[in-house]
């Protein structure tokens, strides 16, 4: 029983390792404002609207009276995974597998108001980690997880202060929460004992919060200005119920399986470092450059504890799952073109650099160095603003041994569960503002 137990635990380990996946450079979410995310999301140094919350917030120091922005961004990831070898294990496998096809629409709120000439406040509501993945419950990897979702919401007030006419500074903390859920399917191993192997679904739901801060400076030159955003590192401390759908085992190999149990971890989020240089090229030509530099090396590895209830007995420690994630960096350019007094036209480019090992990737959000391609235009009526971005991401096809889980005794040895992945992204990104 103790080995069954222990089965469990290690099919666990996956939730986060395989979960954390997510929060990589390819799930670590920058749209966070269309105007922005039309030139590429370089916007360091221009944060010139509300979304400067999230961007940099020294920028909102130079936001007169009352600015309102809310929006939201539809992402439509494209998945899909080729598995040359798993015919070895089942000779009626195709081939590929493609993820169920889902939509995210991350959102914002963001408020700005000035105080005095030197000092405005702002709010800001936001969800820079999440996402997740779908694939159908049969295929050859559903014992390394068949579907999650991840969801974080950051409350983050803002203070800016204008040191100067050319200077400014500002800080902020935010309160931040976050929610997990994961699905899948452990086998059970009865054949020692006179029964047989039995897939059993298993699914986590978990939840956890923190506290976090940020900062920003920006210089405002005549013909260009320069800024610096920096979010903090957080750790947060998750704990949830594990739910085992035991239906399927027929007695009296189910009473070897616990019903669920409770489980507790937690594991670190970064530190984001962010420079941006902002040139006014022509009167009506702007130019923007961003470098963002995440240290992502924070997350090397996690400990998980399942707690079983009675008379199930628990894994005697907890197990330790290696990640060892790299420092990564992306780098963002744009341009803006003011056609008109009332339209801007916005385009961008973007390199991201993975921070995931190969060792690490697994079906659930696997991650690869990308490039994005962005357009969109922003239009200026009176004290209304709307601002429009189209975003194209395409990862690069990169394979992965799917920790080996099908690791056959030939000659070489042949992993059957390795694969290669394809990804690619469609984001759609709209924003509304107001001045009062």
């Amino acid at each position: 029983m103790k080995r069954k137990m222990t089965f469990i635990a290690l099919a666990f380990l996956a939730f986060l390792g395989l979960h954390s996946s997510m929060l990589g450079s390819g799930f670590l979410i920058y749209e966070h404002g269309a105007a922005a995310m039309a030139m590429g999301g370089a916007f360091v140094a221009l944060a010139n609207n509300p979304t400067a919350i999230f961007h940099n917030p020294a920028g909102i120091a130079w936001l007169d009276g009352t600015q309102i922005s809310l929006g939201s961004t539809l992402i439509i990831p494209e998945n899909s995974l080729e598995m040359p070898y798993y015919s070895l294990i089942d000779p009626t496998f195709t081939g590929t597998v493609k993820a169920k096809s889902q939509v995210f629409f991350p959102s914002t709120f963001y408020i700005t108001q000035k105080i005095t000439d030197r000092i405005v406040a702002g709010f800001g509501f936001f969800s820079p980690y999440g996402l997740g993945t779908e694939w159908p419950a049969d295929y050859p990897l559903r014992y390394i997880a068949t579907k999650d979702d991840m969801k974080s919401f950051f409350f983050n007030p803002v203070i800016a202060l204008k040191l100067s006419d050319n200077f400014s500074a500002a800080f902020g903390v935010s309160y931040i929460r976050s929610s997990l859920k994961f699905n899948l399917v452990t086998l059970q191993d009865f054949t020692g004992v006179g029964g047989g192997l039995y897939d059993v679904p298993a699914a986590l739901e978990a939840d956890g919060d923190t506290w976090g801060l940020n900062a920003g400076l920006l210089y405002k030159g005549k013909k260009f200005s320069l800024g610096f955003n920096w979010r903090g590192g957080f750790s947060i401390k998750y704990a949830g119920d594990l739910t085992i759908d035991k239906s399927g085992v027929p007695a009296p190999y189910n009473q070897f399986i616990p019903p669920g149990g409770d489980v507790t971890t937690s594991f670190n989020f970064p530190h984001i470092l962010a420079a941006g240089l902002a040139l006014n090229a022509t009167e009506k030509l702007m130019l923007s450059l961003d470098f963002h530099y995440i240290l992502w090396s924070c997350y090397d590895k996690y400990d998980i504890n399942i707690d079983y209830p009675d008379p199930y007995p628990d894994p005697t420690e907890p197990e330790t799952v290696e990640e060892n994630w790299k420092d990564s960096y992306l780098i963002r350019s744009g341009l803006q073109y003011q056609l008109s007094e009332s339209l801007a036209l916005r385009a961008g480019v973007v390199y991201d650099k993975t921070p995931q090992p190969v060792e690490s990737m697994d079906p659930i959000l696997p991650d690869a160095d990308r490039w994005a391609f962005t357009a969109g235009f922003g239009y200026k009526s009176g004290k209304f603003f709307l601002d429009v971005a189209y975003q194209r991401e395409l990862f690069n096809d990169r394979k992965s041994p799917n920790r080996d889980i099908y690791l056959l005794p030939l000659m070489p040895p042949i992993n059957a569960g390795e694969g290669t992945y394809s990804t690619s992204a469609h984001l759609i990104g709209i924003s509304l503002g107001f001045v009062f």
